[in-house]
This record gives C-alpha cells, sequence and structure tokens, in this order.
C-alpha cells in the first residue's frame, strides 16, 4: 500500500501541472487535462462511478442521480485510479479494463480502494490549502466546519474526517 506521503506527493504535483492554487479543486477540468472524458448517467443500486479504459482510451462514467458534492468526490477518486492503479480486468461485449466505485469503495478492506479514498480526499482538501485555511479560524464549531465544506466543494462529513485525520476534532 502507497505511503500517505507518496500519495500527497502525486496530488501535489497534479496541482502544480494544473496550476491549481486555491479550492475548490476543478477536478473535472483536470481530469479532462489527463485525456479522461467525464460522462454523466443515472447509475442503479450504490455504484457512484468507474474508471473505464479501452483501447488506449479512459473514461470517468458518474453516476448522475448522486448529489454535486459526492460526483466530485467520485471524480477524484477515479482519478486516483487512473493515477496510481492500473485496473482490474472485467468482460462485457469487450474486454477492458475498469475500477468501480461502489459500496464496497468505501469500506477499508482494499488496499487500492483504500489509496484511491485517500488520493481523492487529498485532491479535494490539499494538505497544502487546508492547513493554511485551518490556522485562521479562531474559533473552531460547526460553523467553521462547514464554511470550509463549502469552500472545499465537499461535504461537512468529508472536512470532518479530513480534519480528524488532521488531529483537528469539534467539540461535541
Amino acid at each position: 500500500m502507497l505511503a500517505i506521503s507518496r500519495i500527497r506527493q502525486e496530488v501535489d504535483a497534479l496541482l502544480k501541472r494544473n496550476r491549481v492554487i486555491k479550492p475548490p479543486v476543478p477536478v473535472e477540468k483536470i481530469a479532462e487535462k489527463l485525456g479522461l472524458q467525464v460522462r454523466y448517467a443515472p447509475f442503479e443500486g450504490e455504484l457512484s462511478g468507474a474508471l473505464v479504459r479501452k483501447h488506449g482510451q479512459a473514461f470517468i462514467g458518474v453516476n448522475s442521480l448522486h448529489s454535486p458534492k459526492r460526483q466530485r468526490f467520485t471524480i477524484a477518486h477515479e482519478l486516483a485510479h487512473f493515477v496510481l492503479h492500473k485496473g482490474i480486468s472485467a468482460h462485457f461485449d469487450e474486454s477492458f479494463r475498469v475500477n468501480w466505485r461502489d459500496g464496497e469503495s468505501s469500506k477499508a478492506v482494499n488496499p487500492e480502494e483504500m489509496e484511491a479514498n485517500r488520493f481523492a480526499a487529498e485532491l479535494l482538501m490539499p494538505t497544502i490549502f487546508l492547513v493554511k485555511d485551518v490556522e485562521k479560524i479562531k474559533s473552531f464549531n460547526q460553523q467553521a466546519l462547514d464554511s470550509l465544506a463549502k469552500r472545499y466543494g465537499v461535504s461537512s462529513q468529508a472536512m470532518e474526517i479530513r480534519l480528524g485525520n488532521f488531529g483537528f476534532i469539534l467539540p461535541e
């Protein structure tokens, strides 16, 4: 499994190449600059998205029924698979490689899914920006959390988890 520092380096390089200097990170534009098409369609069940590689091309499928914040996370998660993983083989009408984002991907059991989730969190809420923003907060409460979440284009729950990973805890 990749170290968090390696994931952070990959994200920092991606942000630098795409000249991202502040949040929210334009994940769809980054995907497109990497040659990925982002396609939206309604998916049944828990499927959030997929990275499909076929004949030297790749696209990200995103569940159009999900909220825009969840769609952003899905795109970031699939970007992680594109950057970090070769994918798994799947067979439909033709053979191609695919990474799925579904209910299983959020469970902490598959190392590639854990890496993709860490990468997505780092891409959407980059350490380089988040640390500076947190330093400016005088009173850390729910309002501050919600404000940060809005600034980064993520859910308050995602921001809370990210900040918890840094050791910042909201008062009960």
